[in-house]
C-alpha cells in the first residue's frame, strides 16, 4: 500500500482531502505528520519552501506541489509534480495513481546493494547473482527500508520496536529477532556470499 505525507497549513482542506483519498483511493494510506518514516509520495499544499529539504531528504519519493498559481513554477519533472487549485478530485487521484506508476516503473524505485535489489512498492526483492525474485511482506519491506536508510549504522531492536513496529504491545524484541530470522531464511538460503541483513552488537545492519 503507497504510503502519503500530506504538509498543510490549512487544517480543514487537509482533513477533508485525505478523507477523500482514504475514501475514494483506498490503496493509499495517509498521514499529516512528519516523523522519521520514509513515504511513497509528499504532498505540500502550497509550502513549496519545503522542497529542498524534502528532496534533499527524500531523493527518491515523487513530491506533488498544490498551489493556487503555479505560473513560473516550470513543468513536472524529477518526480515534481504541478496541481493548480482548484482541482477536481477524480482528476486529482488519477495524477497521484499517475506519478505512483511512474515512480514504481523507474530505477529511482529501486535499493541495490550486496547484489539486492529492493522493490518496495511491489514488495519484492530481487537476488541478482540468480535472477531469483522473492516475494516480501510489507513489514519486511519496511525492516529493509530502515536498515538501508542506517546504512553502516548498528539498528537495535529498540530502534526497530519504536520505529518500524511503532511500539506495539504485542510485539516484543524476540518477535523481531524471529521475524529479521525468517526474513534471511527466506532471502538468503544460507548462502554467505548472498548475506543480506548482519546481526552485530545485538543489533542489525545492512550488508551493502
Amino acid at each position: 500500500m503507497p504510503s502519503i505525507l500530506f504538509l498543510s497549513d490549512n487544517e480543514g482542506f487537509a482533513e477533508d482531502l485525505c478523507g477523500q483519498i482514504q475514501l475514494y483511493a483506498p490503496e493509499f494510506s495517509v498521514a499529516k505528520e512528519e516523523d522519521n518514516k520514509d513515504y511513497d509520495i509528499y504532498i505540500l499544499d502550497e509550502k513549496r519552501e519545503l522542497l529542498p529539504r524534502l528532496r534533499e531528504k527524500h531523493v527518491k519519493s515523487p513530491i506533488v506541489l498544490l498551489e493556487k498559481n503555479v505560473d513560473g513554477l516550470g513543468e513536472n519533472g524529477d518526480l515534481v509534480f504541478l496541481v493548480e487549485k482548484p482541482f477536481r478530485l477524480n482528476e486529482f487521484l488519477n495524477n497521484l495513481r499517475s506519478c505512483i506508476n511512474k515512480f514504481e516503473n523507474s530505477s529511482d524505485a529501486y535499493l541495490t546493494f550486496n547484489d539486492y535489489e529492493l522493490h518496495p512498492l511491489a514488495k519484492e526483492i530481487l537476488n541478482l547473482r540468480n535472477n531469483e525474485l522473492i516475494k516480501l511482506t510489507e513489514k519486511e519491506v519496511a525492516v529493509i527500508k530502515y536498515l538501508y536508510k542506517a546504512k553502516d549504522k548498528i539498528v537495535s531492536k529498540t530502534d526497530l520496536l519504536q520505529d518500524v513496529w511503532d511500539y506495539n504491545a504485542e510485539v516484543s524484541t524476540h518477535t523481531i529477532e524471529t521475524h529479521i530470522y525468517r526474513l534471511r531464511q527466506k532471502v538468503e538460503h544460507d548462502d554467505v556470499d548472498a548475506q543480506l541483513i548482519i546481526t552485530e552488537n545485538g543489533g542489525y545492519k545492512l550488508k551493502f
